[in-house]
């Protein structure tokens, strides 16, 4: 594309910019541009004088039009836009002083110094007008003066800031459109002026909404996470990704390493939900290790804050860029290894807290922990192993009351139905039926998904609760009224049987030892004559001595004894339909 000076003289210099041919007269060119005056040109193939192809300009056509005007004396227009690539142009050209008075080098260092960066606006644009400018703009120290001026004037009015944000919404916004060194730039040197974390970390979350898609996509609660709702709301964020290509996913990867790399290290300074946003999008992009272990370690100190719904962290690999696992071995719904290591920098914190006062953590992330095992639980291929190693994760002393814990192992026992005996069993020691409330020990009691010796052992701890809740030595689990006065009388009417027929079995064993006694000394009396010279005398003694007829005598006595836990089963039989009903 050609482009002509309209002049009565002939042009003797042709100039090309990219694909655009300026043909122009060489002498106003020579008198401003020390670069041109000092090449040796080559001859034009046309015979219409010289030709010059300028390799690498900075700003292009548009900004070599300009200097073209300014070269023939006509009206600069300098303003915000194009003040950058001016100044990095004439700077190419070697525009200077020394070759004209008033050239273009110092008019657009002037109107840079003294009226874009007094003004905030000027300034943005500038800054967004020097990311096609590398390396001029860095050289001239256009970028570094920008970033400096936006952080002087933002950490100046730090103490209303928020006003700001909230009134005119400058701040945030504009510095969120920029590119992501600018960006750290400018944040780095607000953070050296001391500028408060909470204001940075505010800053850094609204540049992750604007520039990594799916961070506003926030799935539908911890009932959402079905296979095919998890696989199509994630398909948002990967499908993007697969879409716009490779570079655009080296692009976001760059994006979340830079970002959390400046990250306030105050744990305040972001909230726990945006880290845990930031994993998800680290997962996706492959990120490196290192800095999914940061975010690990950052959520890890901030745990207690965290909920359900921000855990439920979808299960793929970092190689698959995004794509879930299809593997029978991993096809686990949510990502369990991360959630246990998370779980484990959670107590290497506290553990470094463990000095300081009010250290009290563990009490609602074990909370939290069993309602995240209570949805992940509800997953066919979990095994029993990740299952149990997280559910033991925190220590037996972090949880006042294991009701989550047994809520948990329930739904697990509901999704695995065809567990052994021995799983459930398995499964069932990480419960500590002590710590059960007397609510969770009905329900359990009357639980046919719990192995038989567990039952036992909540109806053991579930009678000692209510005795001592009878005994006002402990109050009794808040439920229903007339629920618990029936409970009492049927647990008063089992106390009273039981006694009556301990007592009955003591009578009869009394009674069998005389029996035995009297018989044995009759019989002695009739055989006293014929004793020492019958051949049973040593029979008899044998048989009276033996332990055989110790054995029967027991046998019998404890025939009688076990018909205690069948009366007690039917007892509890009773109780369990009574309350069902």
């Amino acid at each position: 594309m050609l482009r002509f000076v309209n002049s009565r003289i002939p042009t003797d210099l042709s100039i090309q910019v990219q694909d655009i041919t300026f043909t122009v007269h060489k002498y106003p060119l020579v008198s401003k541009c020390s670069y041109i005056g000092r090449l040796e040109l080559q001859p034009s193939i046309s015979n219409l004088g010289y030709q010059l192809k300028l390799e690498n300009f900075p700003g292009g056509p548009e900004a070599f039009e300009i200097i073209l005007k300014f070269c023939y004396g006509l009206t600069l227009d300098l303003n915000p836009s194009n003040i950058a690539p001016l100044r990095c142009a004439s700077e190419f050209l070697e525009m200077s002083e020394e070759l004209d008075d008033g050239n273009l080098i110092s008019k657009t260092e002037a109107f840079l110094t003294f009226v874009v960066l007094s003004s905030w606006k000027d300034t943005i644009t500038v800054l967004k007008s020097c990311e096609t400018l590398s390396p001029w703009a860095e050289n001239l120290q256009i970028v570094r003066r920008c970033c400096d001026s936006i952080a002087w004037k933002a950490s100046r009015d730090n103490s209303t800031i928020g006003d700001m944000v909230n009134d005119e919404g400058c701040w945030f916004d504009d510095v969120a459109s920029l590119r992501i060194d600018h960006f750290m730039r400018i944040i780095t040197a607000i953070r050296a002026r001391g500028t408060k974390p909470a204001i940075i970390g505010k800053c850094i979350m609204q540049y992750a909404e604007r520039w990594l898609p799916g961070m506003d996509v926030d799935l539908e609660g911890p009932r959402g996470y079905g296979y095919g709702k998890n696989k199509l709301q994630f398909s948002i964020l990967i499908g993007r990704n697969e879409d716009e290509g490779i570079e655009h996913s080296q692009e976001q990867k760059s994006i979340i390493e830079s970002l959390v790399s400046i990250l306030p290290p105050q744990p305040g300074a972001v909230p726990c939900k945006f880290l845990l946003k930031m994993l998800k999008m680290a997962m996706v992009y492959s990120a490196s290790q290192a800095l999914i272990s940061e975010l690990e370690k950052r959520v890890g100190m901030m745990l207690e804050n965290a909920n359900v719904n921000d855990l439920l962290i979808p299960n793929y690999k970092s190689e698959d860029q995004g794509k879930f696992v299809n593997s029978l071995e991993q096809r686990t719904k949510h990502d369990i290894e991360v959630i246990q290591r998370i779980v484990e920098y959670f107590l290497m914190h506290e553990q470094e807290l463990q000095q300081l006062p009010q250290t009290t953590g563990k009490s609602s992330v074990s909370k939290l922990l069993d309602s995240y095992l209570t949805e992940v639980a509800k997953d066919p291929n979990l095994s029993i192993t990740k299952f149990q190693v997280l559910a033991e994760a925190l220590p037996e002393k972090a949880r006042t009351c294991d009701d989550g814990l047994y809520g948990a192992i329930d739904t697990y026992l509901k999704a695995h139905p065809l567990l052994s005996e021995h799983d459930r069993k398995r499964l069932c020691r990480i419960m500590n039926c002590k710590k059960l409330s007397l609510d969770a020990c009905s329900h359990a009691a009357q639980n046919d998904r719990l192995p038989l010796r567990t039952v036992i052992q909540v109806l053991f701890c579930e009678q000692i609760k209510i005795r001592a809740a009878m005994q006002g030595k402990e109050p009794v689990a808040s439920g229903n009224s007339s629920e618990q006065e029936i409970t009492q009388t049927s647990t008063k009417t089992e106390i009273t049987t039981l006694r009556a027929e301990l007592e009955n079995v003591k009578t009869q064993m009394t009674e069998l030892q005389r029996d035995y006694f009297e018989l044995q000394h009759e019989y002695g009396k009739k055989n006293n004559k014929h004793m020492n010279r019958s051949p049973w005398n040593f029979g008899w003694t044998k048989i009276r001595t033996s332990a055989l007829f110790h054995r029967k005598s027991e046998g019998n006595l404890s025939g009688h004894v076990h018909k205690i836990p069948n009366s007690l089963g039917h007892k509890m039989n009773f109780r369990r339909r009574l309350s069902m009903s």
